[in-house]
């Protein structure tokens, strides 16, 4: 699986206007399951996203984790266009992403992952056409991938 994460001091989605999830300060986590992935995947990418070391402590240095801050949230937003093949062409190739059903099935393991960890947890709405907006803070921006 892979998951593009951005500390942010706010951010939301929305689909057709109507805002579907939001968080304010933690991250916002656009998550991909690709083809081969399982639950352990999505499991061990949820532990490492809940304990990447990405905030700032009392020194100002990024030595917490999500787990540490005091009202930790997530919003979490498939996407499978982290899967682009771009080695050739102009045009992105998706083939290596899972098929929509097991990457909805993935993408549900994955937040439920994060929620059980204590993580306050909003979602977009899977294949959804989504507008997603946030305030990066840092800015902090990460890439995961239980592959490598």
């Amino acid at each position: 699986m892979r998951a593009l994460l951005q500390r942010v001091s706010d951010a939301r989605v929305a689909v057709d206007g109507r805002v579907v999830g939001e968080t304010g300060p933690g991250l916002l986590v656009f998550v991909c399951a690709m083809q081969g992935d399982g639950e352990d995947e999505a499991r061990k990418l949820a532990s490492r996203v809940a304990r990447l070391r990405i905030f700032r402590d009392e020194s100002g240095r990024m030595n917490r984790a999500l787990l540490d801050a005091e009202t930790p949230s997530a919003l979490v937003v498939s996407q499978f266009t982290l899967a682009a093949d771009t080695r050739s062409g102009n045009r992105p190739g998706f083939s290596t992403a899972a098929p929509p059903e097991e990457g909805r099935r993935l993408y549900q393991v994955f937040t439920d992952c994060l929620h059980n960890l204590g993580i306050a947890t909003q979602t977009g709405e899977f294949g959804a056409d989504m507008a997603v907006t946030l305030t990066n803070d840092g800015p902090v921006t990460i890439w995961l991938d239980t592959q490598s």
